[in-house]
């Protein structure tokens, strides 16, 4: 067999159930691998004793009929989790212990899992590289000097660096799809609705959307089938049939109509970047299916539009941490100032610069100049893909614009940090899904990573043509495990 840390998430299920491994042989060498990792700087909360005690009952009385039967997993710390500390990687929910648990980690453990601990991010979700964590910059296993990409790029680095078998981000504007690129992994971001928001911390909550993190489609589709559920807690979540993703994975995609947009092709894009594309078409076309050109005229606004809508909410979302009921608290000479110390000793430069961005946009004078307007634009971008899914069945773009960026590179130019996201916008605010594959390497050797566009709670589609082409592209990338500290 395998070193139990290099089989797949699906892999370990199998020999779970088979009983050739069990959980807490499975634990105990994910927990020994994160101890002898700690230079990557994933965690924020480890809760491994705990997670050796649970893998010990799980095996006293396995319940082998669970879709993820004792497999231990970190998560990102964006989810509540009872009675374990969630930070969202602030200074100001540092001391935060919930009272109760996110809907999408509940059904984590409903079926099986076992939590290893908690990873970190960009504070708020706000970023792209985390950097803007209060606890320090994640580092990526693919090389030192790198981000791993961001907001859930602690849970790209502990996927990629095998801490974990697999784990779940939130993906506001592609922060679950870029780190995936970044590091070679594969990110599904699903439809607006389709997981339930109850129990993560809100950045913006029309765009928010939780999504599995995996080293491949398979194990993806396995996760999201767990995740995903209708909860009565969350007034956006969708009651629709969950399929049985994984059971009804397959990779015959012949005859799909696969749409490339024009518009994706941006001023200053890397020729390595272009011919990945063109590879991408190609592995389609070896599939069987058809590529198809089409525009969607409204791509080159979606990044301001996001810029005004995403800080407009989470001004709003934010406005609750005031020192008063929970969280840091500094000493003030009244309740005012209480506030302004708290808020300001609290947060990072990154989130209060979109917490100033969001309340301009929404204060009188502006609100129809800025915040109306976007939302005016936000449903001609939703338009444009009703328009061409009329006439094809998925969409494939690059995932990012480049590979990863070194540390330090972009973190005093936020619109630069910005335009790493241009391909994946779009997405958040049509509620679509999209799911980023890894599929080839740059000259220096980092991974790049294709995306799929779906439409909506079309995820069975999107998984079947990832499959097929996860299967074409063969995707392999010599990790030098350089962090690892005996």
């Amino acid at each position: 067999m395998s070193n139990i840390i290099d089989l797949s998430l699906s892999e370990l299920v199998s020999n779970i159930k088979n009983k050739k491994l069990s959980s807490y042989d499975v634990t105990s060498e994910y927990v020994e691998r994160s101890k002898k990792s700690k230079n990557l700087n994933t965690y924020i909360e480890e809760t491994f004793d705990a997670a050796l005690k649970k893998a010990k009952e799980f095996d006293t009385k396995p319940d082998l009929n669970k879709k993820l039967p004792g497999i231990p997993m970190a998560i990102k710390d964006l989810f509540c989790t009872k009675n374990v500390k969630t930070t969202a990687s602030s200074k100001i929910l540092n001391n935060f212990i919930p009272t109760y648990e996110s809907t999408v980690t509940q059904n984590l453990w409903n079926d099986g899992a076992i939590l290893l601990g908690k990873l970190n991010c960009d504070e708020f979700a706000m970023g792209s590289s985390n950097e803007t964590s209060y606890f320090g910059n994640v580092i990526s296993p693919i090389d030192k000097d790198l981000v791993p990409g961001g907001s859930s790029g602690g849970s790209a680095s502990a996927l990629a660096a095998k801490l974990t078998p697999a784990t779940i981000g939130t993906d506001t504007g592609g922060s679950i799809r870029q780190p995936a690129s970044f590091t070679g992994t594969v990110g599904l971001k699903p439809t607006y609705g389709s997981c339930s928001r109850y129990g993560i911390v809100a950045f913006a909550s029309s765009l928010d959307q939780a999504g599995p993190m995996t080293r491949n489609v398979n194990d993806a589709a396995l996760l999201l089938e767990v995740m995903s559920s209708f909860d009565n807690k969350d007034s956006t979540s969708v009651d629709f049939k969950r399929p049985m993703y994984s059971k009804d994975l397959s990779k015959d995609i012949k005859g799909k109509k696969i749409g490339i947009p024009k518009e994706y092709r941006v001023d200053g894009m890397s020729e390595e970047i272009e011919k990945l594309w063109e590879n991408g078409k190609n592995y389609l076309k070896d599939c069987g299916a058809e590529i198809i050109d089409v525009s969607l005229p409204h791509t080159k606004f979606a990044l301001p539009t996001y810029y005004i809508v995403a800080p407009a909410e989470a001004s709003s979302n934010l406005a609750r941490y005031d020192g008063v009921k929970y969280g840091f608290r500094t000493k003030g000479n009244n309740l005012i100032d209480m506030y302004e110390k708290t808020r300001s000793a609290g947060f990072g430069d990154e989130v209060k610069r979109r917490i100033m961005i969001g309340t301009y946009v929404l204060s009188s004078g502006y609100y129809d100049a800025y915040y109306l307007k976007a939302q005016k634009v936000r449903r001609l971008i939703k338009n444009d893909f009703n328009n061409i899914f009329q006439k094809v069945d998925a969409i494939l773009t690059p995932s990012t614009p480049s590979s990863a960026f070194k540390i330090g590179d972009k973190s005093n130019d936020p619109v630069s940090m910005y335009l790493n996201d241009i391909f994946t916008v779009p997405v958040n605010l049509a509620g679509l899904p999209g799911i980023s594959i890894p599929a080839g390497l740059d000259k220096k050797g980092y991974p790049l990573g294709l995306q799929i566009i779906g439409k909506s709670f079309d995820e069975q589609n999107i998984l079947n043509i990832a499959y097929s082409m996860e299967d074409k592209i063969n995707f392999k990338f010599n990790l030098k495990e350089w962090w690892i500290n005996d």
